[in-house]
Order: C-alpha cells, then sequence, then structure tokens
C-alpha cells in the first residue's frame, strides 16, 4: 500500500489499489451485525450490484494492480494463488488458499515454496488454468510498460532483480519451476515465512499467454474469477462485469458472487457519493462504495438517523499516521528533543481534528491495534491522551533548550485528515503548551511527496503515515525501520534512517519463521524496541465508516481491508 491518500491504492494499497489500506470491532457495528446486515432476508443471487466510487478502477491489468488479499474489484475477475479469508474482523486477516489447494509448502528454511492447483479451474472461455499461466502472469509482471504492481518478487526470487520480462526475455524466470501442469515451484533469495500473503498479490493470477495483449491486456483481461469484464471505459472510470459461467464456487470456496452483474462509476465526488447512498433511490439502493469514508459532518447526520446509522459498515485497516523525525536534522539529532515532542503531543486534539472518536483511534505503537500484526501495548513516553507539557520541558531543558525552541512541521495541503493542516495544527498548538513553537510547512500532495520519501530532501519533522500490505509486523516494521532498506536515489521510507544491527537481524530472524502466530509475537516485541528510539511518535488508527445502499445484504468487512468486500454482497 506504499502510502495511499486514500484506502483505493494501497488495498490497493491498497489496490491496494490502495488501497486501502483494518481492531476489535472491524465487522459492522454492533447494531449491524455484518453477515446479517441490510435486512432480514437470506442472501440471493441474481440483480445488479452498483459500485461508487471516488478514485477510477484504472490499469486493470493484474501484473499493474497493487492489490493485496485479492483487493475488492480486482477480486472479482482475478483469482490468485491464495486470497484472504472472507470472514468478518480478525477471522478475516487470515490467509487461505485459493487457485492452490493449500496455502504453500515451504522447504525447511523457507526459501523454496511449492503450490499444487486445485483440479478443474478455468478461465472464462472454459480453458483450463495451468501453473504455467501463473509463471507467465508473474514474468509479465517485470515487463517495463506493465509497471505498478508489488516489488516483492523481484527481490525476493532468485535471479529476477535485473529481469525485464517475457517480450524482453522470453527465456523466463528461472526460480519459477512447472513441472507439471499443477504445480508450481518458486526459489527465493532468503528465507520468507510469509510468501503465503505475497501470494495473495493480484501478479499471481494466470494470464494466458495466446491471449496477452501487453498494455492492451487491461480492457479485457481473461477472467479466472467469477465475473468477466464486458465493459472498460476511461481507464477504469465505468467498469461493467457480469457473471463468468465458467466459475464454480466448487473450487472456490471464499467468493458468494451473488449478483449477476457489477457496474462500477468512479470519478464522482465522495460528498455526492455519500448523497447518493444515503437517499438510495433507484438503482442506488443496491449500490455500495469501496474507497469513500463519512466525513466528520456527514457522520453526525448520519448518527441522529436510526435509519442511516444501521447502514453504515465499520472496519479498521492496518494503517497509522504518524510523526516522523530526521535524526541528521537538528534538533533532532539529540533522543532528549525527539522525546520532549512525544510526551508533548496531545493525542486527543489530534483525533477530534481526525474527525473524532468514530473516525480515528489515538496511538502509542507503531503497529496497529490487531493480532495480526502482533500488536504488544505500550508506551515508551506516557503522555495521556492529552500530553505531559511539564516533562516535555524537563527533557528540553537537559538538551539545553531550557528556554524552548522553534522548529518547522512539514505537512501536506490534501485535505485527507491524516497529513493535512488540521493534524498539524493540533500538532503546533500541544507542542506550544510545552514551549516548543512549532512553523508550519504546507506543501501541495506531489511536493510533500517528493520531499518526504527523499534522502536528501527529507525534512527534520514532518506528518507520515503508512499502511500494510498484508495484515503482518513484516510490511509494516521493514520497510521504515530495516537499515538495508534506506533507499539514495529514489522514494526512501526509513524516515529516521535507523540502521541497527540488532533490528535487522532479528527482521531477518522473524522472516524465517512459517508459523505466523509466532512470527507475529515478535514484530510486537521488535515494535517495542523500535518504539523506545523515539524516531516516530505514533498519533492514531483511522476507523473506515461507509455507507451503503438499502437493498444490500451480507455486509462481510475484514480487518485485512476495513472495507465492504463486494465478493459477498447480495442485494435484493
Amino acid at each position: 500500500m506504499r502510502q495511499p491518500s486514500v484506502i483505493a491504492r494501497r488495498v490497493a494499497a491498497a489496490s491496494v489499489s490502495l488501497v486501502v489500506a483494518a481492531g476489535a470491532a472491524a465487522c459492522g457495528p454492533k447494531d449491524n451485525d455484518a453477515k446479517g446486515s441490510g435486512g432480514d432476508s437470506a442472501p440471493h443471487k441474481g440483480g445488479t450490484l452498483t459500485v461508487l466510487n471516488s478514485e477510477p478502477q484504472s490499469d486493470f491489468d493484474p501484473a499493474r494492480l497493487y492489490t493485496s488479499g485479492g483487493g475488492n474489484v480486482p477480486s472479482l475477475v482475478f483469482r490468485t494463488l491464495t486470497t484472504r479469508n472472507r470472514e468478518n474482523g480478525a477471522a478475516g486477516a487470515e490467509v487461505v488458499p485459493d487457485l492452490a489447494t493449500d496455502t504453500g509448502r515451504p522447504n525447511k528454511d523457507a526459501t523454496v515454496w511449492t503450490y499444487t492447483l486445485k483440479a478443474g479451474l478455468t478461465y472464462e472461455d472454459g480453458s483450463p488454468i495451468t501453473s504455467a499461466d501463473i509463471k507467465y502472469g508473474i514474468e509479465r509482471s517485470f515487463a517495463p510498460e506493465l509497471s505498478g504492481g508489488a516489488p516483492y518478487l523481484r527481490d525476493w526470487l532468485v535471479g529476477a532483480a535485473d529481469y525485464q520480462g517475457p517480450y524482453k526475455d522470453k527465456k523466463g524466470l528461472s526460480a519459477i519451476e512447472t513441472p507439471d501442469a499443477r504445480t508450481i515451484v518458486f526459489h527465493l533469495n532468503k528465507p520468507e515465512g510469509e510468501f503465503p500473503y505475497l501470494a495473495t498479490q493480484t501478479q499471481f493470477t494466470p494470464v494466458p499467454k495466446a491471449k496477452d495483449t501487453g498494455t492492451r491486456y487491461e480492457s479485457h483481461p481473461v477472467s479466472s474469477g467469477p465475473y468477466k469484464v464486458v465493459k472498460n471505459e476511461n481507464d477504469g472510470e465505468h467498469l461493467v462485469l457480469e457473471r463468468n459461467t465458467h466459475w464454480s464456487g466448487r473450487v472456490d470456496a471464499e467468493r458468494k458472487a451473488y449478483p449477476d452483474t457489477i457496474d462500477v462509476r468512479s470519478g464522482l465526488d465522495s460528498s455526492v457519493i455519500n448523497q447518493r447512498l444515503s437517499a438510495s433511490q433507484g438503482a442506488d439502493a443496491a449500490a455500495v462504495t469501496t474507497d469513500t469514508n463519512l466525513g466528520p459532518a456527514e457522520l453526525a447526520k448520519v448518527t441522529g438517523d436510526k435509519a442511516l446509522a444501521a447502514r453504515v459498515g465499520t472496519g479498521r485497516f492496518g494503517y497509522t499516521n504518524y510523526i516522523a523525525f530526521n535524526p541528521t536534522v537538528k534538533p533532532f539529532d539529540d533522543p532528549r528533543v525527539r522525546q520532549a515532542i512525544s510526551y508533548a503531543v496531545d493525542r486527543s486534539s489530534v483525533v477530534n481534528a481526525a474527525g473524532g472518536s468514530a473516525l480515528a483511534e489515538p496511538a502509542t505503537t507503531f503497529l496497529p491495534d490487531q493480532k495480526s500484526f502482533g500488536y504488544t501495548p505500550y508506551d515508551p513516553f506516557p503522555a495521556g491522551r492529552s500530553g505531559n507539557a511539564a516533562k516535555a520541558r524537563e527533557l528540553l531543558a537537559q538538551a539545553g533548550h531550557k528556554n524552548g525552541l522553534t522548529v518547522t512541521l512539514t505537512h501536506s495541503n490534501a485535505k485527507d485528515f491524516e497529513t493535512s493542516p488540521e493534524i498539524a495544527t493540533a500538532v503546533q498548538d500541544a507542542l506550544k503548551k510545552a514551549g516548543i513553537k512549532v512553523e508550519l510547512q504546507g506543501l501541495e500532495d506531489n511536493d510533500y511527496r517528493d520531499r518526504t520519501h527523499g534522502l536528501k530532501t527529507e525534512p527534520g519533522f514532518f506528518l507520515a503515515h503508512w499502511g500494510a500490505d498484508w495484515p503482518s509486523g513484516g510490511p509494516f516494521l521493514a520497510p521504515i525501520f530495516d537499515g538495508r532498506q534506506i533507499v539514495k536515489n529514489g522514494a526512501n521510507f526509513n524516515t529516521g534512517l535507523l540502521n541497527d544491527k540488532s533490528v535487522n537481524a532479528e527482521i531477518d530472524a522473524i522472516n524465517k519463521l512459517t508459523d505466523l502466530d509466532a512470527a507475529a509475537k515478535r514484530w510486537g516485541a521488535l515494535d517495542k524496541k523500535i518504539g523506545e528510539k523515539a524516531l516516530v511518535v505514533p498519533l492514531f488508527h483511522p476507523v473506515y465508516k461507509r455507507l451503503y445502499g438499502s437493498d444490500v445484504k451480507n455486509v462481510v468487512i475484514s480487518d485485512w481491508t476495513g472495507v465492504l468486500d463486494i465478493s459477498q454482497v447480495s442485494v435484493k
């Protein structure tokens, strides 16, 4: 997901795209019991589900999408070796088989992973899906003209670093073997116990080589899922999916595929989306959104209407908003200054700036509050919900700033309630109480991303956020704190420039574990160890509140994405 302005990229991202983006109550709210939400009648097949989104479902090619867990709309067309468990809450953060018979069989040190495809898998034209098709689908994702997908395979597969895809290098990747039509074997550079999570990415979608049309493939990709593309206008702005008659639930236990047609309409203003879902007139009664949240004002209106409140899905995606420090920039090279700011932050005011407690939850840990991430409660600089100005002043005095100091906080001007002016102002007000004068530097979104992700341009003090590619501590901690992932010429996300041998070694040790529960506990312990270094100040984890139409049934929201899963939805 790297850091999306909307969840669409990270769940993607997002997927995502986007994204997007998930918790204890990640299913619908208590008055909206997910499986039975939207009414009392049992789900049934038929009808048309409308999807109203702000972001177009662009680059609808499995090679180009950055979509973990199968995504929402992409998951209806593209099946992968594994996928997310389509259940509410924490159960939905588990990885389960999709095209494969299991989640993968590792060798002793998790450097070789073997998968067997289920028998009877077919494309939309009835032709068989083979292991060679999955290998080819992965290989084409390396082609420069089809870039955009998750980058892990280039790093993880043996000999893949310089591979340019099958259009330029027809020999293919020797690190992927297909000894028969149903077996595929991956050879990795290093142990990766979380390979089953990676196998949910759309790059693991089978693509029949004979049907590959390169950059034009996105207009009509060959479906391996319950729906096929019958219309794709303006690069995903209007996407129409119809039932794939060759798909069978017998070999797909995860997708319910109740509606006959999925009509995706994008490029809409968020306020218009919420107005249409609220009114639920005509086709909008059978409509959902996968990328548009209720804002604070809209949520207040909805909360006062019992009928509307019953049509709000609540979700939590693995995502953290935080303050980042660059310790090479004074005065942030002094840990006591960073600790002082950690004590001074008023998380109550930050949460209010993010839309209130219904839309944001205060954070003292970098890892989100979910078991799958290895969440371990800790607060190395306890300041309560409103900050500890006295402790902050004490540390500043020790650092030689008994009269306070002046710093610049860089933020984005995008109205995202994450890295935007509202959050920056809340931080500014809290630090003022501790004798820290904060001057705000607002940048346009593109400039903000370029500045904060460039090693030579990174500010000393800025707002940031991070979302997980899958629900585990690995893709959360490693990009931000593994010193070997510091990028000198390109997008760098290790903002604190941490290169601690013990941290790097622990990341390697955890990556060897194929017991994901055991790995989660170690990620949580590592989070605590890193948190004591005061390289970031966790602020809050977002909560997603999204309306759905009055005729929508069977709402399922997992902790993997935090958004409604349209593969489960039925309509009247």
